[in-house]
């Protein structure tokens, strides 16, 4: 009796883990953030708050811009992409560095005050501006990019978590959208994009 039940234990394990070859796809951070796409992404303008005042991607025609929306709580996708990020600046000439700039923009803008952002944007590198506004600026922001963003309730200590699409939009010298970068792009990849929107002549 006992060999019975063994050998039908066996069996169904056998059949649990050919299923999960076969069939099992745990959704990663890529599929998380292809489901959150609102919209294919057009660019445009913004003035949001950073630290020092309002800032307006205008600022910075003639330099190539990237933009990221994420949030100081978020537990792993933001510190991976902009890990990346420093590290593909990191690759860059001085001169190349000096013109460029990126845009961390905030889709928490409850817990994510600007002196917050500027402290959590520099920690990852200096070129790292971090921005937040009222939830109007914030979400006509990101309909620009085709970033999307959702508020979860976790139940938690902390309240909840912000789902959000992880895309890195890359502006060339003229403001325009010249790339659009999926989560987990190396840094030699990010370096490149740079480069090329650099490569863009002025309007």
């Amino acid at each position: 009796m006992l060999k019975k039940i063994l050998v039908v234990l066996v069996l169904a394990l056998a059949a649990l883990l050919i299923w999960l070859a076969l069939f099992w796809k745990p959704e990663s951070a890529q599929t998380r953030q292809t489901a959150l796409i609102a919209a294919p992404p057009t660019g445009g303008e913004f003035t949001l708050q950073a630290a020092q005042g309002p800032v307006s991607l205008k600022d910075y025609r003639g330099k190539v811009v990237l933009v990221y929306f994420g949030y100081t709580y978020c537990p792993d996708i933001c510190p991976t992409a902009l890990a990346f990020t420093a590290q593909g600046l990191k690759l860059l000439t001085e001169d190349e560095l000096a013109k460029t700039q990126v845009l961390f923009i905030s889709v928490d803008p409850e817990r994510d005050t600007p002196e917050k952002l500027k402290d959590y944007g520099t920690f990852f590198h200096p070129n790292i501006l971090g921005l937040t506004g009222t939830p109007t600026q914030i979400g006509e922001a990101a309909k620009l990019y085709g970033a999307s963003y959702r508020k979860q309730d976790t139940g938690s200590a902390g309240g909840y978590v912000v789902d959000h699409s992880s895309n890195l939009y890359v502006l060339d010298t003229n403001g325009k959208l010249a790339a659009t970068l999926p989560h987990g792009t190396m840094a030699k990849d990010i370096a490149i994009a740079i480069r090329t929107a650099m490569s863009q002549k002025p309007d």
